[in-house]
């Protein structure tokens, strides 16, 4: 059989993959969402605005954050980890108050919006210098995420820094119900106290809190010992918001990178199985590509050994 024959029937055998490709890519334009089960989460997210979220004890990308700039920079990477399907809203703490800013909306359709309304919480919407992180804004979290999503979990952003200080026999929170709302306590901060930031009603700073511009841990009557207290400095109160996160049945995480609130968002057992609409036209493209680089990808390398074995016979002839 001479080159040119082998090579007509070798473009026949391979010409159907290209019809079979170009009918793929039409179904891959002109598929409808396909409805799927699927794993769906819905939060609240809860930051912390007060005072001590502004100290600068944590990385981004290798200069110093804020507390509260680092939990947002972590909630972007999240957002975009959570599966189509899902929900976010958004909500802040400060005082003894949680307000909702946001209810929660789907995820992929309303991912734009998310991102923006983030970037805008920060110390402009604070309306009190102090905060009654278990006894109050834990409770109006859950009491929110009951108002606005019976579905909805509840994520809460703080360094867990009490002010005035919670005295130890004080009861960490009202009663929650642990099999109505679950959820997490994310704690941010350095391990080392370090100073507050003072700042003003617009946001400019002014030095730091000092120890007598604020309220101390009181020595307990018939102690005898004095303790001693610098709530003036802030640092993360782990061991303080894993002890209010076992007692309301909730979980706690550190937040140290984006990767621990991304796996705590993810937790299987905050999940919802839920009908989803699901792009499935990736499928088809995916296996016009496959045939087109079949079709093409092994021609090339063997028409070119096929014509210079053609060209080194032919001198023999």
């Amino acid at each position: 059989m001479s080159f040119g024959t082998q090579a007509r029937d070798f473009f026949g055998r391979r010409q159907w993959m290209t019809s079979v490709a170009l009918l793929l890519l039409i179904a891959a334009v002109a598929m409808p969402r396909v409805t799927l089960p699927r794993n769906t989460f819905s939060y609240i997210v809860t930051f912390d605005i007060t005072q001590s979220m502004d100290v600068e004890d944590v990385a981004l990308n290798g200069a110093p954050a804020s507390r509260l700039v680092f939990a947002r920079a972590a909630m972007r990477d999240a957002l975009g980890q959570l599966p189509c399907g899902s929900k976010v809203g958004w909500s802040v703490f400060t005082g003894q108050r949680t307000l909702l800013l946001l209810p929660p909306v789907a995820v992929c359709s309303n991912y734009d919006a998310l991102l923006s309304s983030l970037d805008r919480i920060d110390w402009r919407m604070r309306w009190a210098n102090w905060s009654r992180i278990a006894e109050g804004g834990v409770y109006s979290a859950v009491r929110v995420a009951q108002d606005v999503d019976h579905g909805a979990a509840v994520v809460f952003v703080t360094d867990g820094q009490e002010a005035p200080p919670v005295l130890p026999s004080d009861a960490l929170t009202r009663d929650i119900n642990p099999a109505q709302v679950k959820g997490w306590l994310i704690g941010v901060g350095g391990d080392q106290a370090a100073p507050i930031p003072r700042t003003d009603a617009d946001g400019n700073r002014g030095g730091y809190w000092q120890a007598e511009d604020v309220i101390q841990v009181p020595s307990m009557p018939g102690s005898g010992t004095q303790v001693e207290s610098h709530e003036e400095l802030s640092g993360l109160q782990g061991h303080y918001l894993a002890a209010v996160a076992e007692q309301i049945g909730f979980g706690y995480r550190r937040l140290s990178s984006a990767a621990s609130l991304k796996d705590a968002m993810l937790d299987a057992r905050l999940a919802h199985r839920e009908p989803v609409p699901t792009d499935l036209r990736w499928c088809p493209a995916l296996l016009a590509l496959l045939l087109l680089v079949w079709r093409f990808a092994p021609e090339f390398g063997w028409a070119r050994r096929r014509v210079a074995g053609g060209h080194a016979n032919s001198s023999y002839v």
